[in-house]
């Protein structure tokens, strides 16, 4: 099984020395070993977009050298990048760059392409691969969990434990779940650099805060703008580890204290780490080939 960088890294090279040799999800799949379910999700986790989209805008942009430089007709054309019929090419063409290739031909208008995508952004671990930071909106959301009052500096190896016993133990008592099963929230908050402690609740998203079981506890994170880093690791989700995720912290670390950013990371105020598994069809969390999670904080502007 290939490492998620070496599998990324990889694939992007497989896609762009193939793109006139019937390339598609199934030959993807079986290339790699992977299901197509699971190609799917990594590629989407990894590059927020669809493997299918991104072949075929790169299949239409490869296309361009052939319809621009040569006299090549629009069906054979079609054919050599793997589409079945001349008009499904072009109603892919026109949907890509909002003009058919005949009337490119005519016009030679200026079209913009789908570049390649490479992992230069993309730093390695030590059976993974996690990108970021990037800046997004996270809605407002409930969780319900079992809370954790621990010392700041055991957040990295005491908090996978946590997750994993609240999930044997105590999320199927959570009635009101959203997506039961599907996915985890670590929500980290109230840091007490004085005392150095924190609170950390392991939990699951849930449709409100009514009926929390006893010995549990709700809270909601507010909607707000926030740093996300992104996790592949080759292992299952239970097998996190401060050893694997210790160079993602220390990118999180280094922008913390950067004072040449433009947004300031407010990760001692909260914070929290998901994994979701909603993508996927008869998918859990005890199914794995590759293990996914996010990473948020708060951000604003300096």
């Amino acid at each position: 099984m290939y490492k998620p960088y070496n599998l990324l890294d990889n694939l992007l090279v497989h896609i762009e020395k193939n793109l006139s040799y019937g390339l598609n999800l199934n030959t993807l799949s079986e290339r790699f070993s992977l299901s197509e379910r699971h190609l799917r999700r990594i590629f989407s986790f990894a590059f927020k977009r669809s493997i299918a989209g991104y072949v075929r805008s790169r299949k239409l942009a490869s296309s361009l050298e052939d319809l621009l430089k040569t006299d090549l007709h629009i069906l054979d054309i079609a054919l050599g990048y793997g589409f079945e019929h001349e008009q499904s090419y072009i109603r892919a063409f026109k949907g890509e760059f909002g003009i058919t290739p005949g009337d490119l031909r005519k016009k030679g208008e200026v079209v913009k392409v789908v570049p390649p995508l490479n992992l230069f952004d993309a730093k390695q671990s030590v059976d993974g691969v996690f990108f970021g930071p990037e800046i997004v909106m996270v809605p407002e959301f409930s969780v319900v969990g079992k809370n954790h009052h621990i010392k700041s500096i055991d957040v990295i190896t005491q908090t996978p434990k946590m997750a994993i016993d609240f999930w044997e133990n105590e999320q199927r008592s959570i009635k009101n779940a959203l997506s039961p099963g599907l996915v985890y929230i670590g929500l980290g908050r109230n840091f007490n650099s004085g005392e150095g402690f924190m609170d950390y609740l392991a939990s699951v998203p849930v449709k409100n805060l009514k009926n929390i079981p006893q010995g549990l506890k709700g809270d909601t994170f507010d909607a707000s703008l926030c740093a996300r880093y992104r996790y592949i690791g080759q292992h299952h989700h239970f097998e996190l580890s401060r050893e694997r995720m210790q160079p993602m912290y220390t990118e999180i670390y280094k922008f913390f204290y950067n004072e040449q950013e433009k947004y300031a990371l407010l990760k001692d105020e909260v914070y929290f780490e998901k994994i979701d598994a909603r993508q996927e069809k008869n998918f859990n969390l005890y199914e794995a080939t590759y293990c996914q999670m996010e990473w948020f904080a708060p951000v604003k502007e300096k």
